[in-house]
């Protein structure tokens, strides 16, 4: 029973508070110091026995129970020296103290007995240790509970006992009593500032140089701090008294007060403290000092080597505080023992173990639709490093990686053809991978070796279109379905749901299946399957990014079980205005808002172009069967269709999983570049945000109860953000008019109504416009609203200088604003050069703010996807082979060199010291691996006009073998397509339904947004008509704080939404801060942890790549002269592109 093995777990902390009292309160203060010190170290007994029993049941070799033998044989003999340096002395009344302390060392030792528990192999400890671990947080409470009555018991039967009477306790003068309180405030902050630098330590990886080596000599460096004083003050007194002065007659002096005087300094009445309590010994006297000293090196090298064991333990990269100590509390009186003694101990073998967890699989699932060339080419890239990083074919990988690119829209009819072919962006896409896999293919570069013939790769027909399957150079699989619109559903959402199904319920699902059929267990398998690490890492066609950045989020799903998807720091990349824009933007998002998530509740949105999800959560109940809901009302095609990432998150936090962020992940997106683009993606983005909030707070108390990470302090968080971003609008409108009513002096009312105008004329026009006039409009607009903006911050500081005071709630407001994001872009280094772009984001406010969410709400009813609509004709793209043959002059030419001859030159023509192989071979390693890549070659060469026939010329030298699924998987997609993915059929009446109730919809929404809007604007406009009645009066002060008899009126409403709007950022901020220093532990271990190798391994990997990169931004893609440039030069650019 449970209750049983509490009882006995609270009699062992009943004897271990005994103990404590007993050594702290009765015994130790008839010792000096110095034996005090060193006595703290001898609690180290009780381990030293259960290591060696340890031990001696694991029956490993016999040096492994050296140390702890030896350890104990010196604390024993600690004990011994200790008794006879006092037995020497026939002080008969110090037997009883000797006696207390040794036993209270004893009783504090049995603390560490959960430590050793589950290693002797016997089932009783092992249920105690179990029940502990369900029900740990009440033993922690009753634990303390019972150590304070305890400790109050043992004082209150001390004092009578000792002949003591308790107004010498309570009539304490007054400044005593702040001292002891100031020195037990001081032992606790820094005993908790201990432990916390502790668990810091151990978690980056520097357990040896910071916590063991720092707590070894802790009680060395106190001696040496109480010694040293005292024999420096001695030899002061000696000099002045004569060579006769002997130690005993400066202890007879401290001891009677001669020779001291009343104004001393506090450090010398401390020193002379010190030496009071040293002077009961007889200094004098070597034997008895030297049994002192020997007593106190016996007991300190006896912790030492019981400890020693924390010197080879293993850790995980980051490593969980409950696995590192088995006792969430330490002890204060003896911090740095019972830290050591805290740590977890494992048995030590003869050959060493690794602790690793089961291996992960992460499928990197990608979609694409109208990506240009050169966002391909970095998500290729990126695929390639992934692949390089960990090669299939090393057997001790930890993560193991396999990529798919899911095609929207691929295919196209041409005239004249027997089959469908793919269009000109899939043709793109395998023009890439073939130029990409002969640059990391590249073993040796140099011209003089003949290159190798590429693998041949397989291409299939397959019931949603067509597939190409690439075996990389390191072993990992690529995969890219191309997806006929004509034969199963398309847009993104369907994609993921494509990619869902076939890893999760074919690749995954399946392995299970075939086990059970064999005749495992249900119940196992079952269980094996929710301890799958399988993991997705979703991401977008144009995203680029490292293999770290990978890594950092698989070790958050690895270290937190119920953690479901984790997101890294998105950076936008482009050029122009509207991209410095967005970069600012996604730097205040990530910096404030989703740390701020992620510390007090969990992440809202991970973005669909950069996060890793956990198979189990996507599994779990409502989660991917409900992403499978089709849109059939109005406010499904918002909710689902226009942010289907936030949507998939939404219902994660539902199920009870946690979604987090680390802001040492980085990956880097294209973000429009133009108004119009930018403006369509927001309107996707911003009702789909408002939807999904919604329905989750919603739900709150429901959620609340589901998943621990959502409590209802966080819900009201999210409720005041979501009124803080509602009453947006109105903010901007109430600033402006501010500016408006300092410039042009005019009256408050006045410029408010003038300030309200424009938007309200332009809500209009968005419901008669279309949308790109809408658009024009607002970009007209917006440069207005800027110039307006300038003024407005000019009027700002005007208001302060006309008022001469900085002091006011608006004042301090954008004061406070300024230094927090400059602060925050310090604390984010790397990141600090965005603040530049901030200014640019201040005088956008109206444009992202007002304009923005007009736009956004009157056209709600517009659920085209708005990005990347109309398939604009693809810019050709650069000639690879020129692009080649440079990379292959600067990694391998150390001279000018002729052409590399492997490779096409300038005109297209091949060279004739290429040999092209007349019919394509097979690569056997292909057809045996096992992979579940299920498929029957094809022994014949298709001659129909096809796809295949059109991508195998177009990828020549990259051979593409036509091979045909197993009729198990055909079934498995048909039966997907019955159930989930057909193309949806077209009619007419439904979808006019569809748009009228999305234009009803549209219509209820933007008046109940606006009309809040109008509210406060109208709250605002009647508390100015009133007057100062009805507003705050602050008395107003000037620079130097000193206050004048003027005052500011302050309208109660503005006041209130300005306080609460502060409140919001200072939360922000501070969960910022927390958010930076475990994002610098989490990197750290992981650079620690990182071999040498690896990251040689990896930056050589990155530089032909990246060069390749910098090839593609580059617009002088037709310099043919290239043979005579210098090698040198090429290489020193080489080595100053970033990797």
């Amino acid at each position: 029973m449970i209750e049983d093995d509490v009882t006995k777990v609270l009699c062992v902390e009943f004897l271990v508070s005994l103990g404590t009292a007993v050594l702290t309160i009765v015994a130790m203060p008839f010792f000096g110091i110095v034996t005090n010190v060193t006595m703290l170290n001898s609690i180290s007994i009780l381990s030293s026995i259960f290591q060696v029993g340890a031990q001696c049941i694991a029956r490993e070799k016999k040096r492994f129970i050296v140390p702890p033998l030896i350890s104990l044989v010196l604390i024993l003999s600690g004990y011994v020296l200790f008794i006879l340096s006092y037995l020497l002395k026939e002080d008969r009344g110090m037997n009883v103290w000797i006696g207390l302390a040794i036993m209270g060392t004893i009783f504090v030792s049995l603390n560490w007995w959960e430590n050793y528990s589950t290693l002797f192999k016997s089932s009783f400890l092992n249920s105690i240790s179990e029940d502990i671990a369900r029900c740990r947080n009440v033993v922690s409470i009753l634990s303390s509970l019972v150590r304070i009555m305890v400790t109050a018991a043992m004082v209150g039967a001390y004092i009578p006992l000792s002949g003591r009477v308790w107004s010498s306790v309570t009539s304490v003068p007054g400044d005593v009593r702040l001292v002891i309180l100031i020195l037990v405030a001081v032992q606790i902050v820094s005993s908790a500032l201990c432990h916390w630098f502790v668990v810091v330590a151990c978690k980056m990886h520097a357990m040896r140089r910071s916590f063991l080596l720092p707590m070894y000599l802790a009680s060395l460096g106190v001696l040496a701090a109480f010694v040293a004083p005292v024999i420096i003050f001695f030899q002061n007194s000696s000099d002045s008294r004569g060579a006769n002065y002997t130690i005993t007659d400066y202890c007879n002096d401290i001891t009677y007060g001669r020779g001291l005087s009343g104004d001393t300094f506090w450090f010398e009445r401390l020193v002379r403290d010190i030496t009071h309590t040293l002077c009961p010994q007889h200094m004098t006297d070597l034997t008895e000092m030297g049994l002192l000293g020997g007593s106190a090196l016996c007991w300190w090298l006896g912790w030492m080597l019981c400890t020693m064991h924390i010197w080879f333990l293993q850790l995980q990269r980051i490593e969980r505080t409950q696995n590192l100590f088995v006792r969430r509390m330490y002890e204060g009186p003896f911090l740095e023992q019972s830290m050591l003694l805290n740590t977890r101990f494992e048995i030590q073998r003869k050959k060493t173990i690794h602790r690793q967890t089961d291996p992960v699989t992460v499928y990197l699932c990608a979609t694409m639709w109208h990506e240009s060339y050169d966002e391909m080419m970095k998500m290729i890239i990126s695929m390639f490093r992934l692949d390089k990083y960990r090669p299939r074919k090393d057997t001790n990988n930890d993560v193991s990686f396999e990529s798919h690119i899911y095609f929207d829209d691929a295919f196209k009819d041409v005239k004249g053809s027997k089959g469908r072919h793919v269009n000109e962006y899939a043709e793109d896409l395998v023009e890439v991978i073939r130029e990409v896999y002969n640059i990391f293919n590249e073993k040796d570069s140099c011209i003089f070796k003949e290159s190798p013939p590429l693998p041949c790769q397989r291409i299939l027909h397959t019931p949603y279109g067509g597939r190409l399957e690439y075996t990389l150079p390191k072993g990992n699989l690529l995969m890219v379905h191309f997806k006929d619109k004509l034969l199963i559903r398309h847009k993104k959402r369907w994609s993921q749901i494509m990619y869902l199904y076939y890893i999760l319920g074919w690749r995954l699902t399946r392995k299970y299946f075939e086990m059970f059929e064999q005749g495992e267990d249900e119940r196992e398998l079952r269980k094996k399957m929710m301890k799958d690490n399988t993991y997705l890492l979703a991401l977008d066609g144009d995203t680029d990014f490292q293999p770290y950045a990978v890594m950092l989020l698989i070790d958050r799903l690895k270290l937190y079980p119920r953690v479901g998807a984790a997101c890294g720091r998105i950076h936008p990349t482009g050029t122009g205005p509207m991209v410095w824009y967005q970069k600012f933007e996604y730097a205040v998002g990530h910096w404030l808002q989703k740390t701020a998530e992620h510390v007090f509740g969990s992440v809202l949105c991970s973005p669909g172009c950069f996060s890793l999800f956990r198979g189990t959560a996507l599994m779990d109940d409502n989660v991917m069967k409900r992403y499978t809901t089709k849109a059939t009302e109005a406010s499904h095609y918002v909710q689902y269709d226009q942010g289907e990432d936030r949507w998939l998150c939404t219902l994660l936090l539902q199920q009870g999983w946690r979604v987090e962020y680390n802001a040492a992940s980085d990956a880097y997106t294209n973000a429009p570049q133009d108004f119009k683009e930018f403006y369509n993606q927001r309107r996707r983005w911003g009702p789909s945000t408002m939807a999904n909030t919604i329905d989750l707070l919603g739900s709150g108390s429901l959620t609340s109860q589901r998943n621990s990470s959502i409590s209802k302090p966080f819900i009201l968080y999210q409720i005041l953000s979501m009124a803080a971003s509602i009453l947006g609008p109105a903010t901007i409108c109430l600033m402006i008019s501010g500016s408006l009513s300092f410039v042009l002096d005019i009256d408050p009312n006045v410029a408010l109504v003038l300030a309200t105008v424009p938007p309200v004329v332009y809500l209009l026009l968005c419901f008669k416009l279309k949308s790109d006039t809408q658009i024009a409009i607002a970009a007209v607009m917006s440069v207005l609203y800027a110039f307006l903006m300038i003024g407005t911050a000019l009027s700002i500081v005007g208001a302060m200088v006309e008022q001469q005071t900085i002091w006011t709630p608006s004042g301090l407001f954008i004061i406070g604003l300024v230094l927090m994001n400059i602060i925050t872009a310090l604390l984010h280094p790397k990141e600090f050069h965005l603040v530049v772009y901030g200014l640019l984001y201040f005088i956008s406010i109206p444009s992202g703010y007002l304009l923005l969410t007009i736009y956004s709400m009157v056209n709600m009813n517009n659920v085209s996807w708005g990005t990347r609509e109309t398939g604009v004709q693809v810019a050709a793209p650069p000639p690879a082979k020129a692009i080649t043959q440079r990379i292959l002059q600067a990694k391998c030419c150390k001279f000018l060199c002729w052409d590399c001859g492997k490779v096409a030159d300038q005109n297209g023509q091949l060279p004739e010291t290429v040999v092209l192989a007349n019919e394509p071979k097979v690569n056997p390693n292909l057809t045996s691996q096992d992979n579940n890549r299920n498929v029957e070659f094809c022994s014949h060469q298709s001659t129909e006009q096809n796809f295949v026939t059109q991508l195998q010329k177009k990828s020549y030298d990259l051979t593409l073998n036509e091979y045909f699924l197993v009729k198990e998987e055909v079934d498995f997609w048909r039966e997907l397509q019955k159930l989930y993915l057909e193309p949806l059929a077209e009619d007419k009446d439904k979808q006019k339904k569809i748009t009228n109730d999305l234009k009803e919809l549209r219509n209820k929404v933007t008046f109940i947004f606006f009309i809040c809007n109008a509210m406060w604007l109208v709250a605002t406009f009647t508390l100015q008509a009133i007057g100062n009645s009805v507003t705050i009066k602050i008395p107003k002060s000037n620079l130097n704080l000193t206050q004048t008899r003027e005052y500011l009126f302050i309208d109660p409403v503005g006041l209130m939404f300005l306080l609460g709007f502060a409140s919001l950022l200072l939360i922000q901020f501070f969960a910022m801060f927390y958010h930076r220093i475990y994002t610098l532990i989490h990197f750290v271990a992981f650079v620690n942890t990182e071999s040498k190798t690896e990251k040689r391994q990896s930056d050589d990997g990155m530089q032909i790549p990246d060069m390749l990169e910098t090839e593609l931004k580059d617009d002088k893609y037709f310099d043919t002269f290239l043979s005579i440039e210098n090698p040198a030069a090429i290489q020193q650019q080489d080595q100053e592109t970033p990797v």
